[in-house]
């Protein structure tokens, strides 16, 4: 593996040095983790993160996958897992946001299989690359809707959350519609952050969308499809 071992050792130790004993009971509790927490919130942890990844530069995309995944794979604290998706986002490597990252991120939800890391993975990461290169990740995410994996059927079903006019209306009707009769909580409540998400930019298609589908919509999907809508 290329992994940047200084950048490893540097997120963990700042991390380490950021800690807040009194805070972390109280959000793994919240996330109902086995994983412990160092009990550093959102804003240091950003800090941290941005002040080692500019130390310390990843060469290539290899490099960048394998810190990436070491990170990951090796977390003794869950801030830990949220500096390697904050290393998946750099900037400095959007060019390595394309197809060939969807393994990274396939691995990051079906292991880390809760919503933190989910959400953020499917919307953030997956979504953008699904647009760019629509005609290769388009099929990829219609086979993670039938997927035994229920977070990966969640991500098909989010992923197009903030796309606006960039969404596949067609796609997202398909990735529901195997998903429609799951009793799933997570996803009956991605089919409805999906449909309420784009009911900012299109409640008609919505409306006639939750309206065409009659009961086969949870109560929960429908009563957040149309959240945005008035009804």
């Amino acid at each position: 593996m290329a992994t940047n071992r200084g950048l490893v050792t540097a997120i963990r130790e700042g991390l380490a040095a950021a800690a807040n004993p009194e805070k972390a009971p109280g959000m793994r509790a919240y996330m109902k983790s086995a994983m412990p927490y160092r009990g550093v919130q959102s804003a240091p942890l950003r800090q941290i993160c941005e002040e080692v990844f500019a130390r310390y530069p990843l060469a290539d995309r290899r490099m960048w996958t394998d810190t990436a995944l070491t990170l990951w794979r090796k977390a003794g604290f869950r801030e830990e897992m949220y500096a390697a998706r904050e290393l998946t986002g750099w900037k400095p490597y959007a060019s390595w946001q394309d197809p060939d990252a969807l393994p990274m991120y396939e691995e990051m939800v079906t292991s880390g299989a809760w919503w933190d890391h989910v959400d953020e993975v499917a919307i953030r990461r997956i979504g953008p690359i699904r647009r760019a290169y629509a005609e290769i990740v388009t099929p990829v995410v219609r086979n993670w809707s039938t997927h035994d994996d229920m977070w990966l059927r969640r991500t098909a079903i989010i992923c197009q959350v903030g796309a606006k006019a960039g969404t596949d209306y067609d796609l997202l009707a398909e990735v529901i519609e195997p998903n429609v009769d799951s009793r799933e909580f997570f996803i009956r409540k991605a089919i409805g952050w999906a449909l309420r998400d784009l009911a900012w930019h299109d409640p008609d298609w919505v409306v006639s969308y939750v309206d065409g589908m009659g009961d086969r919509l949870s109560g929960l999907s429908r009563r957040e499809a149309l959240k945005n809508v008035g009804r």
